[in-house]
C-alpha cells in the first residue's frame, strides 16, 4: 500500500501535453497537472493565451513548453510530440481538449458541414493518440483523456451535428482503449455546461437561473471541475480504469440549456 494516500494522485514526474490549453478547460487541466506535479506542453492557435498560462506553470516551479499551432494540421501534431519529448525529456499524459460546434439546423445545414463538425471533434484526437502513443510506451506507460460533453448522450432538437461528434469521439476512446492497452490508458470526459468566456455570452440571467434549477448540484461547473476529475484520471488513483467515459455534470440527465 502506498505510504500517502495523496501520493495515488500524484503526477510528480510526469509530462503532460494539453491542446487547447490557452483558455477555459484546457487551461485549467493544465494547471490542475502542474499543481499536482507534472510538467506541461501547451498547445493551441493563440500564442498569446499560452504565455499567460506558461508564465502561472513556472510561477508553481514546473516546466512548461509553448507550442502554438492547429490541431487540424498533422505537422503541427508531429511537432507538439516531438518538441515535448525533446524538451521536457518523454510524454506521458495527454488531454485532448480541441472540438466544439454549435445547433445546426437539419434542414439548412447540409452534409458538408456536418462533415466538417464530425472531422474537427474526433480527427485531431485519433491522430493525436496515434502520434503520443509510441511516446508514451517508450516512457513506460501513459494515460490519454478526452474532452467529450454530455451532449454525446442526451437528445435534444437542433443538435444532431455535435452530439453525433461527440458520440463518436466516446466511442473512438473504449476502442482505441482496446487497441493501446495495457500500456496506455484512454478514458473520456462529458462535461456537463461550464462556465466559460465561450458560454458567457449566451448565458442570460434567465436561462442561467433556469438551468441552476434544473441541475441536481444547483449551480454551473467550472474548469477546475474537469480539471480535478482529468487529475484522477491521468493519475495513479485511476490505474485499473480505461476506456470509461466519465460524466462531470452536476447530475444533469436531460436538456436544460
Amino acid at each position: 500500500m502506498t505510504a500517502n494516500v495523496f501520493d495515488q494522485f500524484s503526477v510528480q514526474g510526469q509530462v503532460a501535453a494539453v491542446t487547447g490549453a490557452g483558455k477555459g478547460i484546457g487551461r485549467a487541466c493544465a494547471l490542475m497537472l502542474a499543481r499536482a506535479g507534472a510538467d506541461v506542453a501547451l498547445f493551441a492557435r493563440t500564442e498569446a493565451d499560452l504565455h499567460d498560462v506558461h508564465a502561472q506553470i513556472t510561477a508553481l516551479g514546473r516546466r512548461a513548453i509553448v507550442v502554438p499551432g492547429d490541431a487540424n494540421q498533422e505537422a503541427d501534431l508531429d511537432q507538439l510530440v516531438s518538441r515535448t519529448v525533446a524538451e521536457l525529456g518523454k510524454l506521458t499524459i495527454l488531454v485532448n481538449n480541441v472540438g466544439g460546434g454549435g445547433p445546426n439546423d437539419p434542414r439548412k445545414v447540409g452534409g458538408k458541414a456536418l462533415g466538417e463538425v464530425l472531422a474537427f471533434n474526433v480527427v485531431p484526437a485519433y491522430s493525436l493518440i496515434q502520434k503520443a502513443a509510441a511516446a508514451m510506451e517508450a516512457a513506460g506507460g501513459g494515460s490519454v483523456i478526452n474532452i467529450s460533453s454530455m451532449a454525446a448522450r442526451l437528445i435534444q432538437k437542433n443538435f444532431s451535428a455535435y452530439s453525433a461528434a461527440k458520440a463518436a469521439l466516446n466511442h473512438l476512446t473504449r476502442n482505441l482503449a482496446q487497441d493501446y492497452g495495457p500500456a496506455v490508458r484512454i478514458n473520456a470526459i462529458e462535461p456537463g455546461t461550464i462556465m466559460t468566456e465561450a458560454l458567457a455570452p449566451y448565458l442570460t440571467a434567465d436561462r442561467k437561473e433556469r438551468m441552476e434549477r434544473t441541475t441536481p448540484l444547483g449551480r454551473l461547473g467550472q474548469p477546475e471541475d474537469i480539471a480535478a476529475a482529468t487529475l484522477f484520471l491521468a493519475s495513479p488513483a485511476s490505474s485499473w480504469i480505461t476506456g470509461k467515459v466519465l460524466g462531470v455534470d452536476g447530475g444533469v440527465e436531460a436538456p436544460n440549456f
